[in-house]
């Protein structure tokens, strides 16, 4: 069974850090109704959802993906990019603490997960304003002896190496060619995204299906076309805060 840890929208979301999108109002209340379809998109597809309760002086707190990288053996605690949301790190790993061991990074490391792709046994890593080389080096330190590589990926423009690519199925990624050079996954099966919807490659992977954000009908079409099932939700307002589909849930195997 699938579980996903979610974390409900901040009332101080408006707050939130920006890197390369211009700050909009945001409607916090829509915000929050959307997150809750979001959930009930993860449902549908077959998750057992986790909501941990807002954090009113954590604005980004709702994107969980950043803080924690959840894998089969272990779960690694992340020191985010921004010194604001490194707060955020302890409700997410008390909840984590039931389904797997810890282990975490450490200072002067900076690493968002929002810039690890597992394929595999492998884990791309953004080398981005938010991760830096010794994030990368611990991350590589850590999971070692769990059998997996770390392989740091140039990316430039957006935030987060899920900003730039995501995974479709086994042999198939979804990317944003000027973001993230298309040789760093030779060997993969590559469905670029559609040139009117730049920001269109970050799509959530559960089992055979695919989530993604109901503003790039585009995308949908070439992924539907290539024989995905692709559903949609509206995360329009929490688009204005950077956010997109993969980073406001950490989704893994394993239920109570």
């Amino acid at each position: 069974m699938w579980t996903a840890i979610t974390r409900e929208v901040s009332p101080a979301l408006g707050d939130c850090e920006l890197s390369y999108v211009p700050r909009e109002p945001i409607d916090v209340a829509r915000a929050v109704s959307q997150h809750h379809a979001y959930r009930r998109a993860l449902e549908g597809l077959g998750c057992r959802v986790l909501s941990l309760p807002a954090e009113p002086t954590q604005p980004d707190s709702v994107f969980v993906e950043d803080v924690a990288i959840v894998l089969d053996e272990v779960a690694v605690l992340t020191r985010p990019g921004a010194a604001s949301r490194r707060a955020e790190v302890a409700g997410v790993a008390v909840a984590l603490n039931h389904y797997r061991p810890l282990l975490a990074l450490e200072a002067p490391a900076t690493l968002d997960g929002g810039d690890v792709l597992r394929l595999g046994r492998t884990l791309f890593v953004g080398q981005s304003a938010r991760s830096n080389a010794e994030g990368i080096g611990q991350l590589r330190a850590l999971l070692a002896s769990h059998g997996y590589a770390v392989q740091g990926v140039p990316i430039h423009g957006c935030l987060h190496l899920k900003s730039a690519v995501t995974q479709l199925a086994d042999d198939s990624l979804l990317l944003q060619p000027a973001w993230v050079d298309r040789e760093q996954f030779a060997g993969f099966r590559i469905i670029e995204v559609d040139p009117a919807e730049p920001h269109a490659a970050n799509v959530l992977r559960i089992g055979n299906a695919l989530l993604m954000p109901a503003s790039f009908p585009r995308t949908r079409q070439r992924l539907i076309a290539a024989g995905f099932h692709v559903a949609t939700v509206d995360v329009s307002e929490l688009q204005k805060a950077e956010g997109a589909v993969t980073c406001c849930s950490l989704v893994f195997r394993g239920a109570e």
